[in-house]
């Protein structure tokens, strides 16, 4: 395969995207907890020759759990490490918040996770924005999204500085000279901040891929910034093919306002995928499944997304363009509020039901035939609105077996999907270099001199 290389996530979200995946016959009603079941998905996904299997955190007990199961409980580096253990090449992407994490903490953790699964691991950066989390963490107020964000910046900086402080060339190991490492080849990093202060260096010698990859979520103007700056790979929500166009573009202006080269930087969007032998059948199978959830969960799922009253709102009469907040007024996620207004912008006078279907509250659903989730994807790729997508498929990991088993292939032979994997780490699949240690250069530098 040459040229431009699609990329797909998995995004593992307990039973599945809909919410009544639990519920389900393909269902896993304790999902969550089950290290089994995430092992399970894992290997579906690399015998589809995913990218990476991608898991959101939050840290937080949300939702009303009468009535199904929260989205993430296990800590992602437990459920990585064991999904590692059991496959071979699929990458895998676990989050980590830097407001209530310090830097040599989730430099430490990142690390480990790259040398137990043999270079196949990336850091997901979030800020977190849910007041909640915070006063698990002994904050009474999270703090404003520009301070979040500039602690964000410092803790990459200051997280990789750890991942460099050891060059490749430290680790010795030779029991014949006794010599297990070279003290001249590992460094203190000295970092001192506007919120953290860090000596160094790590007590783990350098990973396999040297810097674990690190992919970020940007929607507001400052989340688009940060993914610029350092991101490989970005988690956007997008709804309307033309704003994602503009948002890929901006994403890719900015990388290149860095210095960086724009096109080792993968755009991502999310994607539901309801698979199905033909569109009437994908559609049947999600009327199924909303009606395992009724209309009452429905509508207030989709009301508290955008902090609207469900009384003033009816599944089958259309939106009310006016309950939508203005740009820059979010009740959680800048990103999906955006993506949410370009869809209600797009599809005119269209009911709340509609919308639903079509994931305004999540991310964009696609049902159809696999020919027709192909072409979805081929359109968006090819249109520069995506460099690929992070899956979420309805229930886990059935879901998942339909998309491996009928869209991968489809994909393939539109020559946009690779049919074996190039490399062994995370780096390789999404076709990064292997960066050198910052402080080889100035080690260099020193003994030529």
């Amino acid at each position: 395969m040459t040229g431009r290389q699609l990329h797909l996530n998995v995004n593992i979200l307990a039973s599945g995207a809909h919410p009544a995946a639990w519920r389900s016959p393909g269902g896993h009603p304790t999902a969550v907890v089950d290290i089994g079941h995430y092992q399970r998905v894992a290997r579906e996904a690399e015998r589809g020759l995913l990218d990476a299997v991608f898991l959101s955190d939050g840290v937080l007990l949300r939702g009303n759990v009468a009535a199904g199961p929260p989205i993430t409980a296990l800590d992602p580096a437990v459920v990585v490490t064991a999904m590692a253990l059991a496959t071979e090449r699929i990458g895998f992407i676990a989050t980590v918040s830097t407001t209530f994490n310090s830097p040599y903490h989730i430099a430490r953790t990142f690390s480990s996770l790259d040398h137990a699964s043999a270079g196949r691991v990336a850091w997901n950066v979030v800020t977190t924005r849910d007041p909640g989390a915070g006063r698990n963490y002994g904050l009474a107020e999270l703090p404003p999204r520009t301070q979040r964000y500039a602690r964000a910046a410092e803790s990459i900086e200051a997280v990789t500085a750890l991942w460099d402080s050891w060059e490749d060339e430290a680790l010795v190991a030779d029991p014949a000279s006794g010599v297990w490492a070279r003290t001249d080849l590992i460094h203190r990093i000295d970092h001192i901040g506007p919120f953290h202060s860090v000596q160094g260096p790590l007590q783990i010698p350098r990973s396999p891929q040297g810097r674990p990859p690190l992919v970020q979520a940007g929607g507001s103007d400052t989340g688009r910034d940060l993914a610029a700056r350092y991101a490989d790979a970005v988690f956007s929500p997008q709804q309307v093919l033309a704003s994602a166009r503009t948002y890929y573009a901006d994403i890719k202006s900015r990388a290149r306002a860095y210095g960086r080269d724009p096109d080792t930087i993968s755009v991502l969007p999310g994607l539901n995928p309801v698979v199905g032998s033909t569109e009437d059948e994908a559609r049947r199978r999600q009327r199924e499944l909303n009606a395992l959830l009724g209309d009452d969960r429905l509508l207030a799922g989709f009301a508290a997304r955008f902090g609207i009253d469900p009384a003033e709102l009816d599944l089958d009469r259309p939106f009310p363009a006016h309950l939508l907040r203005p740009t820059g007024d979010t009740y959680g996620s800048q990103g999906f509020d955006d993506a949410a207004r370009d869809l209600i912008s797009a599809a005119g006078h269209l009911t709340v039901r509609y919308l639903i279907d079509r994931g305004i509250a999540a991310h964009r659903v696609v049902v159809g035939a696999p020919e027709q989730i192909a072409d979805d994807i081929e359109r968006w790729f090819l249109g520069r609105g995506a460099d690929g997508f992070n899956l979420q498929c309805d229930v886990y990991p059935g879901g998942l077996a339909d998309f491996v088993d009928h869209v991968v292939p489809e994909l393939q032979r539109r020559g946009l999907f690779r049919r074996e994997y190039a490399g062994t780490t995370l780096r390789d699949h999404y076709g990064l270099p292997r960066p050198r240690s910052r402080y080889a250069l100035t080690t260099a530098g020193e003994a030529s001199r």
